[in-house]
């Protein structure tokens, strides 16, 4: 309560003491390691102030990242060095073996290079009771969440400060990290609040960098702030997270070894997304870069079993978004050999292109963009993506991949798998004779737009080119119109996706193929025929002589020369190479042998 002094007669007038300051501590700390870091550290330098660095040991000596001898300068200055994991991962996600990998291994990782190691910070602030007992039996003396504490930015109605000590110093309260909204006045509202009630702020900082992006804070700010500091009262101090909490060095504790390595079949675990923990399929991650919105969500029913993952992206201007098995020492991501190629499988839905993106993981667990395999075309009902990779690079151990979407769109997927190709099993033997090969042959499946589902239109030259589909058809509901105007050269067609999954009809080198479609046509046209190659790219191969102009529906029938050694799959469509209209149905590619009659 104020206390007021009033003048009254015949009374002297009181002077009341100022209310002494609480103690109040105050920890700037960095996360991930990130090389722009070390501008900050040369401020606090500059200041006589220090900070403390987490640390994901898989990151060191990385492009963007400190090296060894950074983090080395930084210990010398003053500053401490945290654990923060080894690959950055969610430990909520994970299986406990690997959870301990990435703690226990962090920290021996960083003791192994001469610091002391006693604090931790959750990757993500996630983190259950499970995960902060792994963190004390991996010898740390506390861990930091996120998120806890009163600002503006979030937790109305919590704390100004954590209590020293923490009530629970594996669950230290901090303010939401530090990102691009941040003002001088925030950093300052955020030690005054505190400076009214006692205690401890930790704030959370990503990027120090003059390039504006949304975890960073230009290092103007990040001066204002520290020259601010220095000018409060002797109860308020900048402490090491060490500090604060004290305790002794506990010695380091190595986790578990990876369990070996199977010798074939499918090196994704989790493949079907069944096992779910703390509401996500265990072993899996969201990731994404660029500016995009997107949204996981695991759906029910799923292709198998009773969970799918759904991807949405919206407001997209670049990058992309995936699920990803996760980036992590190798206890969920599928172990590798280098040198080997692997085949990749998923099942999806989707109403836009999609396509594999490749990352692997090398050094103690630095996890590098390696490679995309070529789009999947949309479809409304689950289709299988497949693709074998290049060999794996020198030094990698293990790989993770997704299937992505790089535009705005849905994305549905399940059933996962990667096969090592030395020990893969056999494909499935080829279709009995007689089978047509085409799949939505009679294109009543939707897919996006126009398309169908397994087919893509396809020209080029100079000439304008329009699809739609019509109910004019042979047989079902639809067909598919192409008209082409202000032809100069080139042509249009409609074509089987040329993927690298089961939409294009598989072929066998060395067979020869009778392709058949009907139509009607205003003007003369052709088969136009391609081939994928052993190492999954689509080339030209041959046409076939005209078919004349049909006022009602007409089959066109061809037969391929042999298919060139090392192609695995045909797709072939009739083309207009003037203007005209040509309507198409009821495809159908035969391997001659027991092919049926026309």
């Amino acid at each position: 309560m104020g206390i007021v002094a009033l003048a009254v007669s015949g009374l002297a007038v009181l002077a009341v003491p100022a209310q002494a300051a609480a103690p109040t501590v105050v920890s700037l700390t960095f996360d991930d390691g990130n090389a722009d870091q070390l501008s900050a550290a040369q401020i606090m330098n500059n200041y006589g102030i220090d900070g403390t660095f987490f640390v994901p040991s898989g990151n060191v000596n990385n492009a963007g990242y400190m090296t060894l001898a950074d983090l080395q300068g930084l210990a010398a200055s003053g500053h401490e060095i945290g654990g923060h994991t080894v690959t950055h991962a969610d430990l909520t996600t994970l299986p406990a073996d690997e959870v301990t990998r990435q703690v226990c291994n962090d920290r021996v990782n960083l003791t192994n290079w001469g610091f002391r190691v006693t604090s931790f910070a959750y990757p993500f602030s996630a983190v259950t009771p499970a995960v902060q007992t792994t963190v004390k039996n991996c010898g740390y003396n506390s861990a930091r969440a996120l998120g806890d504490i009163q600002s503006r930015f979030g937790c109305s109605g919590c704390a100004f400060a954590e209590t020293v000590p923490p009530q629970n110093p594996f669950r230290t309260a901090a303010l939401d990290q530090v990102d691009s909204p941040w003002t001088l006045a925030d950093f300052q509202n955020s030690v005054t609040r505190a400076e009214s009630v006692g205690g401890w702020v930790q704030f959370t900082f990503h990027h120090i960098s003059s390039t504006p992006g949304p975890l960073s804070i230009s290092p103007a700010l990040f001066t204002q702030l520290a020259s601010w500091l220095k000018t409060r009262p002797a109860t308020t101090t900048v402490k090491t997270v060490d500090q604060v909490i004290g305790g002794t060095v506990k010695a380091a504790v190595s986790g578990p070894a990876l369990p070996p390595t199977p010798s074939s079949g499918n090196l994704v675990k989790n493949p079907s997304l069944e096992t779910m923990v703390n509401g996500v399929p265990q072993c899996w991650q969201a990731g994404s870069y660029g500016t995009n919105s997107h949204t996981f969500t695991t759906v029910s029913p799923g292709r198998t079993g009773s969970r799918a993952e759904r991807l949405v992206v919206t407001g997209y201007v670049d990058g992309d978004a995936k699920w990803l098995p996760s980036l992590d020492l190798g206890g969920c991501s599928p172990t590798a050999t280098s040198g080997h190629t692997y085949t990749l499988g998923a099942w999806y839905k989707s109403t836009t292109n999609t396509q594999f993106a490749l990352y692997y993981r090398t050094g103690l667990g630095y996890w590098v963009y390696w490679t995309s395999s070529p789009w999947f075309g949309p479809a409304t009902t689950y289709q299988k993506a497949s693709w074998t990779t290049p060999a794996l690079p020198s030094g990698a151990s293990g790989i993770s991949f997704g299937l992505n979407l790089f535009s705005n769109g849905t994305l549905t997927t399940d059933d996962y798998e990667m096969n090592d190709v030395a020990s893969s099993p056999p494909p499935p033997p080829p279709a009995p004779a007689g089978t047509n090969l085409v799949q939505n042959a009679s294109l009543e499946t939707a897919g996006a737009g126009s398309t169908p589902q397994c087919w893509q239109t396809a020209g080029y030259g100079s000439n304008t080119a329009s699809f739609s589909t019509v109910a004019t058809a042979r047989t079902g509901t639809k067909a598919e119109r192409l008209a082409v105007s202000n032809y100069v050269d080139g042509d249009a067609k409609l074509l089987p996706t040329l993927d690298s999954g089961s939409c294009a009809p598989a072929a066998v080198a060395g067979h020869t193929y009778s392709l058949r479609a009907w139509y009607t046509s205003t003007a003369v046209t052709q088969f136009a025929v391609y081939y994928r190659n052993s190492a999954g790219t689509w080339t030209y191969w041959t046409s076939s002589p005209w078919f004349a102009a049909a006022g009602s529906y007409t089959q066109a029938s061809f037969t391929t020369p042999a298919l060139p050694a090392g192609a695995t799959a045909i797709s072939f469509g009739l083309s207009l190479f003037r203007n005209g209209t040509l309507t198409t149905d009821d495809y159908a590619m035969y391997d001659t042998i027991g092919a049926p009659s026309l």
